[in-house]
């Protein structure tokens, strides 16, 4: 199932800084271009929860 694309334009990463997203059609994920953040789409519909994001490979999400 695809997403529409005029809803891809307009979404932005949910955190602060309201990144744009890079879609992965083919892995169904969006991505944030700061922070690296992938937001799985179910069924056609982004899941844009911070709490249900995955950490780019290789970011541990921890304080140093």
């Amino acid at each position: 199932m695809s997403v529409d694309p005029a809803l891809l334009a307009i979404l932005r990463c949910p955190d602060e800084h309201h990144a744009e997203l890079r879609h992965d059609a083919e892995e169904q994920t969006l991505t944030c271009t700061e922070c690296g953040r992938i937001f799985e789409i179910r069924d056609g519909i982004p899941v844009l929860l911070l709490d249900e994001a995955r950490q780019p490979a290789g970011d541990e999400g921890g304080i140093a």
